[in-house]
């Protein structure tokens, strides 16, 4: 839904573009309405597409092309993984875990969020990334991250085995059953690639706590967002595989989010 394409059609305005996002669905509808006049920059042309997209359904940030995690301003190109609010705990738990001339390295990196707000709060440690997807690795190396191009921990020089301080990762961790009932504009946009965990959401996760001593210096931290029921199951991985100190961080309706712990 646009404004009428005639010649005395009006330009949208504030009142009328946040009246479309509601109508559409958009739940922060007046902050997004400034989000897309400021894109738009005065063009009623682009506006009138902006506006269009949005209430299809496709991710504000990609049309704004930026988002803000952790106060730091990121580029979130078409096709790339829109990082969330919700992970924004668990980068700052990592970046408090960081020694200042340490290593961290953040798998399934995307847009770089993680890596970029690590870099941010500790410059004197090295940061590194990885991801699978070109699209992601390419938006990543705009926002400054050194990262590499390939699954999990696969690209990684051998240099940082047992270097690594701090490792963390928003692996894929949705079950394929469930991605069904994900919001419609999240199906229909962003990459399957980066949602679907396996059968019960774990695959990749499990595969991540096998991986991970390999990289991880003495009483290094493993960080991982996850959902659902997954906490206990991993958790119990996490252990026989020589973890300590576990901690799940819960989300504000004390659903679990994220587990950290460090190796032992």
């Amino acid at each position: 839904m646009t404004r009428d394409q005639t010649p005395d059609a009006v330009p949208l305005d504030r009142v009328s573009v946040t009246q479309m996002l509601t109508e559409a669905g958009c739940i922060a509808a007046c902050e997004e309405a400034d989000e897309l006049l400021q894109a738009g920059g005065g063009d009623p042309d682009v506006l009138d597409d902006l506006v269009s997209r949005r209430t299809k359904g496709e991710p504000i940030a990609w049309l704004t092309g930026a988002v803000t995690f952790c106060g730091v301003e990121l580029i979130v190109a078409p096709g790339v993984y829109v990082p969330r609010w919700q992970t924004e705990p668990l980068a700052r738990r990592a970046a408090t875990l960081l020694p200042p001339a340490g290593v961290a390295a953040d798998l399934c990196t995307g847009a770089g969020a993680i890596a970029a707000v690590l870099a941010a709060a500790v410059p004197t440690a090295q940061v590194l990334a990885t991801d699978l997807d070109d699209n992601a690795v390419q938006c990543a190396r705009r926002n400054g991250v050194k990262v590499f191009d390939g699954f999990l921990d696969d690209p990684l020089p051998r240099e940082f085995e047992h270097r690594v301080d701090v490792l963390t990762g928003v692996v894929p961790y949705v079950p394929t059953d469930s991605l069904r009932l994900l919001p419609r504009d999240v199906q229909a946009f962003e990459p399957r690639l980066a949602l679907d965990g396996g059968v019960d959401g774990t695959d990749l996760l499990v595969e991540v706590v096998r991986r991970s001593a390999r990289w991880l210096s003495p009483g290094g931290w493993l960080l991982l967002e996850l959902g659902g029921d997954q906490a206990e199951p991993i958790g119990r991985l996490l252990h026989e595989f020589g973890f300590m100190g576990l901690d799940v961080m819960a989300d504000e309706d004390g659903d679990p989010r994220a587990i950290c712990a460090h190796l032992g």
